[in-house]
């Protein structure tokens, strides 16, 4: 989060910071090249918890006595042995501990000399940044009747960012339809698959909460009695693990925040059980929500090292995730290139790109080749994202508020990808209405519930979606591989960039906020705003076409039908009430003159079967030539604004 001083607290806003500061990397090699070995050089390393090794072949006896020979000891594999081989080699990552008077530094050079070692890297800590901005929230008796909601959940009308209508109480500046777009999905299509597994990388989630712990994901053959009952060489991961003490997962502690309970929530709270808010992908009420793994990373005043990130990843792999959400990163200074992420230059990461890139091989569901790994893009307001985010491998998520605008702290630029509700504090009237609103641990905040922003609530927004995309495709038995299902999420999405020229934005009296006007994000908020309507269609393969609320338009039937359009006999137009209640619509769409026409009043979509004669003005029969009946099924998306590009950027 960000604090009202313009403060970066950088962990709720997707990133966190290293606390062995990274200095001038090990250029001066050998001429053997030895020295190539160690990709990261922290100014700090003798202070380090110890050294990462990766053999080229599992170590031996030899190897162990070289080690020794160095001042050091093998501690242990870093991955525990459950007999799946990565085409990484992640399996020949060690744990190498410097002996007493031997310094971190002398050990790395003199095993940089082994002939069995491929890669070197310091295990540097990273520090949790304390005091994200949090807001409890006291509204969870209170439920707002509207037409609209399609659930019974007490808070979903507090929920801008999956359906908003406009309303001022949010934010003065709000517009209709700066959301996901996801109420019309729940409607029609899909509220999730309890196969498929979300594995949130973040602080630990509260498994127990109410409004989560029937779409936790469970490790049936793991029982909770202090033993690795089943073997995986992790002690009570009943629902998760905790990477950060080999322990349970905790959430409770000092100065652990909720945030992974938060993020968690966006992804998959429970929907339709009259209670608190829904998730995403939380399913109907009918125990069909995505199943959240909680894969800690984060604990109280201590963060992770390379080495628990990476393991958090490859559990994930391991037992069955198909999507992690990390809403987590780097600061901003640390990469500058997906190379020096990788290996060398200022980059200290061999080992936790190794293991994404294994995630993203490691195939656990029906539908996708691999994984889909999603990251937040930062909260520095800079013009270009933090790693890992920003790698090309990976989905990065910008964020942008109620006003449709992006949020004033969000990265932009360089290796973000798509933009999705982060929400926006200084908006008037200031009030955390225009946060994101999920879950939080009721050890912390009494109610269960609150608001933060962010990037890191972006993030799981995408998540959240993709899952939803993940649920449909297999509903319909489609298949895709993993760059396809990125192209068509990447693809769904509404125009975010016509409504930011000329926009200024509308803080709140007294914020000294300092950020860029909207202009300067033109183009630079991926491809647009992720839309959760649209990416059901696309997997489906049904066209789209965007209708502007407000006012009555006609619709260009050669995006359907191409050339002969103008050739064609149409009949009735098929269409449920549901969707003209969905739309406003309070006259019925029709065809005149080669263009559908309607008058939407509301932000949301729906589907017309479009019913046609080719050939003819009636189908041939046994006492007439005739031409041939056929039907083609579009969907409207109804936004404030249309896209000229079919919502690309």
């Amino acid at each position: 989060m960000t604090d009202k001083k313009g403060y970066v607290n950088i962990l709720a806003l997707g990133a966190l910071a290293v606390s062995c500061t990274v200095g001038t990397p090990e250029t001066d090699y050998n001429e053997d090249g030895t020295l190539a070995k160690i990709v990261n050089a922290p100014l700090c390393c003798d202070n380090v918890d110890g050294i990462l090794v990766k053999f080229k072949d599992l170590p031996d006896e030899i190897d162990a006595e070289t080690v020794r020979g160095a001042g050091a000891e093998i501690a242990g594999s870093v991955f525990p042995e459950n007999g799946r081989k990565s085409i990484y080699g992640l399996e020949r990552w060690y744990h190498v501990m410097p002996e007493k008077g031997h310094s971190a530094s002398d050990v790395a050079r003199k095993l940089a000399a082994m002939e069995n070692i491929e890669t070197i890297e310091y295990d540097a800590p990273f520090l949790k940044v304390s005091d994200c901005e949090c807001y409890p929230c006291e509204e969870v008796a209170t439920r707002a009747a509207s037409s609209q909601q399609v659930f019974d959940d007490p808070l979903l009308a507090r929920q801008w960012h999956y359906r908003n209508t406009g309303d001022k109480s949010v934010a003065e500046s709000a517009v209709a339809g700066a959301d996901i777009n996801v109420a019309d999905v729940w409607r029609k299509i899909t509220g999730g698959d309890n196969t498929i597994i979300v594995a949130v990388i973040d602080e630990g989630v509260k498994y127990n909460h109410p409004d989560l712990a029937a779409n936790m994901w469970t490790n049936h053959d793991e029982r909770e009695d202090g033993t690795d009952t089943d073997g995986n060489g992790y002690v009570d991961d009943i629902h998760g693990f905790n990477f950060v003490t080999n322990g349970p997962l905790t959430w409770d502690k000092e100065k652990d925040q909720g945030h992974g309970t938060h993020c968690a929530g966006t992804v998959a709270a429970v929907n339709n059980n009259d209670r608190g808010v829904c998730g995403v992908a939380g399913g109907t009420g009918k125990g069909d929500g995505v199943k959240i793994m909680s894969c800690q990373i984060l604990d109280n005043s201590t963060g992770g090292t390379p080495s628990i990130v990476a393991r958090a990843i490859r559990y994930a792999a391991d037992n069955g995730a198909s999507i992690i959400s990390c809403s987590f990163g780097y600061q901003d200074a640390a990469y500058y290139s997906d190379g020096a992420y990788k290996r060398g230059n200022s980059g200290l990461n061999a080992i936790e790109y190794e293991a994404l890139m294994d995630f993203e091989a490691t195939r656990n569901n029906d539908v996708l080749d691999g994984g889909i790994a999603i990251f937040a893009a930062g909260n520095k307001t800079k013009a270009y994202a933090s790693y890992p985010g920003a790698l090309s491998d990976v989905i990065c998520v910008t964020a942008f508020g109620p006003d449709f605008l992006p949020s004033y702290y969000t990265n932009y630029g360089a290796g973000c990808n798509i933009a999705a509700p982060g929400g926006e504090p200084y908006l008037k009237p200031v009030s955390p209405r225009s946060w994101v609103l999920s879950t939080l641990p009721t050890e912390k905040y009494d109610s269960g519930y609150g608001y933060m922003y962010g990037t890191s609530m972006a993030c799981p927004h995408v998540s959240g979606v993709a899952a939803l995309g993940l649920a449909y495709a297999k509903k319909l038995g489609k298949k895709f591989t993993v760059n396809e299902f990125k192209s068509l999420l990447l693809s769904s999405v509404n125009d975010i960039d016509s409504g930011l020229l000329g926009a200024v934005k509308d803080y709140g009296e007294g914020t000294t906020v300092v950020a860029p006007q909207p202009g300067v994000y033109k183009g630079k908020m991926g491809t647009g705003a992720v839309d959760a309507w649209r990416f059901m269609m696309n997997i489906e393969g049904t066209p789209c076409s965007e209708a502007v609320c407000g006012k009555s338009q006609g619709i260009d039937l050669s995006e359907w039908f191409g050339a002969s359009s103008s050739q064609l006999t149409y009949g009735k137009l098929e269409y449920s009430e549901e969707d003209m209640q969905s739309l406003g619509l309070k006259e019925a769409p029709y065809i005149n003159r080669g263009k559908l026409y309607l008058h939407p009043t509301k932000c949301g979509s729906m589907k017309i079967k479009i019913n046609a004669v080719g050939g003819g003005s009636r189908v041939g029969d046994d006492s007439a030539m005739g031409g041939m009946a056929f039907s083609r099924t579009v969907s409207i998306i109804v936004r404030t604004h249309r896209s000229g590009n079919g919502g690309w950027l």
